[in-house]
């Protein structure tokens, strides 16, 4: 059983340490009314599986584990790409989609099925980048035609996971 560490968190109560040239009956009235501080002590244990480090709660409770994320890295550039493409369009600084294209040697039908993630709903950008795997849609399922309301691309998407 590996050795329980100690974790202590200390409150001040009075908000700070009291300056040197306080009175000294204001000190000593003081000290009868509350106590400076608190400490709290916690019993922890922890022990490493696999990769990850777990924290082993005393008296045989669950131990609690974090989500493992799995971030999809092609559906997070595909992302990127299509905003940066977007700006690049807003601001000014390809006149069509076929001078994109041709800047960024790439085709101009790829051009216009990333540009259209830039519409998809914040809920699912989100789940994406956070790598929730049961939330995130693959990058094969957002390049296909999709509902532009975001309620329709949630409930869509949700169906097909």
């Amino acid at each position: 059983m590996p050795k329980p560490h100690q974790v202590r968190t200390v409150i001040n109560n009075r908000g700070g340490p009291r300056p040197s040239h306080a009175k000294a009956s204001r000190a000593a009235k003081d000290a009868t009314v509350a106590p400076a501080t608190i400490t709290v002590r916690v019993a922890l244990a922890t022990h490493q599986r696999g990769g990850r480090k777990v924290v082993l709660t005393p008296n045989g409770g669950t131990a609690w584990i974090p989500r493992s994320t799995r971030i999809d890295d092609t559906l997070v550039k595909a992302l990127v790409r299509a905003h940066r493409w977007k700006r690049m369009m807003e601001s000014g600084d390809y006149a069509s989609l076929t001078e994109l294209a041709a800047a960024e040697k790439v085709n101009q039908s790829y051009v216009c099925r990333i540009l259209r993630l830039t519409l998809l709903a914040p809920k699912i950008v989100e789940a994406a980048l956070d790598g929730q795997p049961c939330a995130a849609p693959q990058l094969q399922q957002l390049i296909k035609p999709f509902p532009l309301e975001w309620k329709q691309q949630v409930a869509m998407l949700a169906g097909a996971n």
